[in-house]
């Protein structure tokens, strides 16, 4: 029987004083008063037995309030945004901001496996008052902030699970399992989340994921698709044919998250272990995993990528492969075309020798017969 979600305090007796900062650090995080958000099967309810909109409710409207108190480094509700012509539908966002105030990664980009540093940035830095509330089964801190990088579009928050547990950035079965709750909690398909791993434009190297809510159908929900497997453990899988970046897509049928994330994470796993860099969309109320295999980076440093791309600064990570395209400057905004965006993502794609390896991996059956 799954627990049931309702509005509760994390409300503890105890007063720690911890180190002064009012951080999110175990100095004196455990203690905090943190609204708590329990999930379940059964339906949301407020302490009066009345249904809750979690995505209003938890997210939305917190994340304006916190916006009203300054929090952001910048406003990203101003931001210019069009759809660039062409049949694809790419998002073009104007966020000058995100150039200059954004925080800089502190670890190498050319290693997808490195430990967690505490010496570096992490979220057991960050403020409580960033934090919105905790997302969890049992009681655990899922601590989910409204604003710890910089934002991108309305409602852009970060799901850090195990805070306390200071894991890297990498996946793990439970972990995602978080995640793809907070997609189906949600229950609205403009409500997305996403993974980048090291060396695909994760910035921070604490385990988080990031997610917002933008009122348009992404360029890649709407591309074709092959199938390769189906049915398989209540799942099927297939690959994206006719867009600019391959990509594997994982699609819920009669499974549960639980095997579906084992297939998901175990591949994410491998690619790690392989130095492979990757990024994963979560879309349509956890229904669809996209996940793409990339070497951007990888061929920047090898020169290989055009100078017309790195002259606008943009690092392809899981919105942009997405077809929700950042832009930093002005004049990259005004001149945008579907051919430039399309441009871009090329340079992110696996070829095909080294992604049908990578179907391979994903068609074994010797994965399916473990779950």
């Amino acid at each position: 029987m799954g627990f049931e979600a309702a509005i509760v305090s994390n409300d503890r007796s105890e007063t720690n004083h911890g180190c002064g900062r009012n951080c999110l650090g175990p100095c004196c995080f455990p203690g905090a008063r943190v609204p708590l958000y329990l999930y379940g099967e059964a339906q949301c309810m407020d302490t009066k037995g009345e249904t809750i909109d979690f995505l209003h409710s938890f997210i939305l409207a917190p994340w304006m309030e916190k916006q009203k108190q300054g929090l952001f480094r910048y406003d990203v509700t101003s931001c210019e945004t069009k759809i660039l012509s062409g049949d694809c539908g790419f998002i073009a966002q104007l966020n000058e901001g995100r150039h200059s105030k954004k925080r800089p990664t502190e670890f190498k980009m050319d290693q997808v496996l490195q430990d967690f540093d505490p010496s570096k940035f992490n979220f057991t830095k960050v403020g409580q008052e960033e934090v919105l509330f905790c997302f969890d089964p049992e009681n655990s801190p899922f601590a989910t902030s409204s604003n710890m990088v910089s934002p991108i579009e309305f409602g852009h928050i970060l799901l850090i699970p195990r805070l306390l547990n200071c894991l890297p950035q990498r996946l793990e079965v439970n972990t995602f399992i978080i995640a793809l709750q907070m997609a189906k909690q949600a229950n609205n398909i403009y409500f997305r989340l996403g993974f980048n791993s090291l060396g695909a434009f994760a910035t921070i190297n604490h385990l988080h994921f990031q997610a917002y809510y933008l009122e348009y159908i992404f360029p890649v929900e709407k591309a074709s698709k092959k199938l390769l497997v189906n049915n398989v453990k209540g799942f099927n899988i297939y690959k994206l044919e006719n867009y600019p970046v391959r990509g594997i897509i994982y699609e819920l049928g009669s499974s549960n998250f639980q095997e579906l994330s084992y297939q998901i994470v175990t591949v994410c796993n491998i690619l790690e272990e392989q130095n492979i860099p990757y990024n994963i969309l979560i879309a349509d109320k956890g229904s669809q995993i996209y996940l793409f295999p990339q070497c951007f980076a990888e061929r920047q440093v090898r020169g290989e990528v055009e100078a017309e791309i790195l002259e606008t600064q943009v690092n392809p990570a899981v919105w942009e492969i997405s077809g929700h395209i950042v832009l930093k400057r002005k004049q990259d905004f005004e001149n945008a075309t579907q051919e430039y965006a399309w441009k871009l993502l090329a340079e992110v794609s696996l070829n095909d020798k080294a992604f049908n390896k990578i179907i391979n991996l994903v068609t074994n059956d010797k994965y399916y017969s473990k779950m």
